[in-house]
């Protein structure tokens, strides 16, 4: 995945949760003046994101001869050897170590050079909170950590470890002073969002705790969240989607496939009927909902009729934003060990599943033509609507601001306020 510079100091790659995260090392280190030390805070999701990560630290070498540079992320709390074995690395820091403020403060010639804990069992520490989200128009919050589920082709659970949920107080102090700082569009970002509150005192559900943060938080005006987990959607969120105008009408589903049996392959818990049940759902819940999802092409065994599930699969949900992945074995996993298809056959897959998601964002946008819009300006001449559809803008507007505009067209998947 494409890297993100956080600001001076961190490289991230990956989800939200890394980004949220190098933002909170970016302020560890502010705090204790380490302007020595170059963060890169990879994703393992992918052989092709170790492989820009590893790509960006001989760059960041040459370019920071002086610097400290320290890898840390999912890559190399498993796979820390490889990271160690780089000649341009000083430090390699496990998932859980990076979020200790002291490690930043303290790092030095006299630390180790390798730093990564069994993530499986020691709960992480806690950085300060995040304030600031320098250059992003939107404030990402955390409200969980780690995997408790083993999807056949995820190396995740074992660089985040166990499902770890926030109290809501925390997340409301932080809300509020986000809020303060005047962010006005949210996303609750975490690895598994929708196991929220599993291992907390009444076990409250996400949706039940989404509701209490709005109630507490008035003055948060949007809230987004990162991807859903079908199987896990409570009642309390489905209600939110109903009846709360904060929660914006767009919902992210981690789909992967489908067809059943590469579901079971993937172990995945919900079927192809139980996906477009929840499609089905939301959109009556919600009518001109955005639904988006991920999908795998060229999963292990795939055959023909499998990934005719897939690829059909976009059109009968009513999917409009669909992230397509060509298959990638992850060393360790079970998926890895499993009967391969040809890397072309995967990514031809992947192609035709991108161009069948590209024709259905095409038809999502032009229902947007006509509707006055509330746009948050993401930067000089772009921005998204409620549904999170791109919209071209003029390059005046503010960002950060929310402006209202009426959609007038569609073309080269954004939507215009000018029809000519």
């Amino acid at each position: 995945m494409p890297a993100t510079q956080a600001t001076p100091g961190v490289l991230n790659f990956g989800c939200r949760l890394n980004a949220y995260e190098g933002e909170a090392i970016r302020t560890a280190l502010g705090k204790h003046g380490r302007d020595d030390i170059v963060v890169v805070n990879t994703c393992a999701v992918t052989a092709e994101a170790e492989k820009q990560a590893r790509q960006a630290i001989r760059r960041l070498r040459r370019e920071r001869p002086d610097a400290r540079i320290v890898v840390t992320g999912c890559a190399a709390q498993v796979n820390a050897g490889a990271f160690s074995a780089m000649p341009e690395v000083d430090h390699v820091i496990g998932n859980r170590e990076k979020l200790s403020e002291n490690l930043w403060r303290d790092l030095g010639n006299d630390s180790s050079r390798v730093v990564v804990g069994d993530i499986l069992l020691d709960a992480p520490a806690a950085l300060p909170a995040v304030s600031h989200f320098p250059g992003r128009p939107r404030a990402y919050l955390e409200i969980q950590q780690g995997c408790d589920h083993r999807c056949t082709f995820c190396i995740i659970p074992y660089g985040r470890g166990p499902s770890r949920s926030l109290p809501l107080g925390a997340v409301v102090e932080q809300a509020r002073a986000l809020v303060e700082r005047g962010y006005r569009e949210f996303v609750l970002t975490g690895v598994d969002i929708t196991s929220y509150g599993q291992d907390l005192p009444g076990r409250p559900t996400l949706g039940n705790a989404v509701r209490r943060l709005l109630d507490l938080v008035p003055g948060l005006e949007r809230l987004r969240f990162s991807s859903l987990d079908p199987a896990e959607i409570d009642d309390d969120l489905l209600r939110l989607y109903a009846d709360e105008p904060r929660v914006m009408p767009h919902a992210h589903l981690s789909l992967q496939a489908g067809d059943d049996l590469i579901l079971k392959r993937m172990k995945r818990r919900h079927s192809r009927a139980q996906a477009l049940e929840m499609a089905q759902r939301l959109q009556s819940l919600r009518p001109g909902i955005a639904l988006g999802a991920d999908l795998i092409a060229g999963f292990p065994t795939e055959s023909e009729a499998a990934f005719e599930n897939s690829r059909s699969l976009i059109d009968e949900a009513g999917l409009a934003f669909v992230h397509v992945f060509p298959y990638s074995p992850r060393p360790g996993t079970p998926a890895a060990r499993m009967p391969q298809l040809p890397v072309e056959l995967r990514k031809a897959r992947a192609a035709i599943l991108r161009q069948t998601a590209d024709a259905a964002l095409e038809r999502f946008l032009s229902l947007r033509i006509g509707v006055e819009a509330q746009i948050l300006v993401e930067q000089a001449g772009m921005g998204r609507d409620e549904t999170y559809a791109p919209v071209v803008l003029p390059d005046h507007m503010t960002k950060g601001s929310i402006v209202a505009a009426r959609i007038a067209a569609v073309r080269d998947g954004k939507l215009w306020l000018d029809a000519a």
